[in-house]
């Protein structure tokens, strides 16, 4: 049976909102990659991203903040780094500084950055934690958006639309 939709990355008719696959789109495209292929890239990408921002705050529960901010920062840059195998990078960046998601992008990137700045240069963990926290709920915001009114429920729940 042939199921069409988001999940069924094979069928012509299917498509996702702003990040339908191309064949020519992916940056992975010249390695000759089918879009399974690509899919598994990109859970790859995802699952050691995973394992470096868990392993980053085991450092943190141990007393690791440098390790840990390494560690999680790369965890995340490297989860993000894996719809390039989906969309590819160029595709990606574009679609990251759309007027609906620049903002989130632009607190997420910005987060990243504060949290190498407050184990390296300030030596502060609870400011590290905070930084963290702002990152995780930015990237949040910015997969949401891909969601159709994903954003839209999430202020109902808590009220504030």
């Amino acid at each position: 049976m042939s199921s069409k939709g988001w999940f069924n990355l094979e069928a012509v008719g299917g498509t996702m909102p702003e990040t339908q696959f191309f064949e020519g789109d992916s940056a992975f495209h010249a390695l000759g990659l089918t879009r399974m292929q690509r899919l598994y890239g990109f859970a790859a990408s995802y699952l050691a991203g995973l394992v470096l921002s868990v392993l980053g705050t085991v450092m943190f529960i141990v007393g690791g903040t440098a390790s840990f901010a390494v560690l999680y920062g790369l965890g995340t840059v490297v989860s993000l780094i894996g719809t390039g195998f989906l969309i590819g990078f160029k595709k990606q960046t574009k679609l990251m500084f759309k007027p609906v998601r620049i903002v989130a992008s632009v607190v997420f990137l910005a987060m990243v950055v504060m949290i190498f700045i407050s184990a390296f240069v300030l030596n502060n963990s609870t400011l590290c934690i905070i930084f963290v926290v702002l990152e995780y709920l930015a990237f949040l915001w910015y997969t949401l958006s891909y969601i159709p009114y994903a954003r839209t429920a999430v202020l109902r729940v808590f009220k504030l639309a």
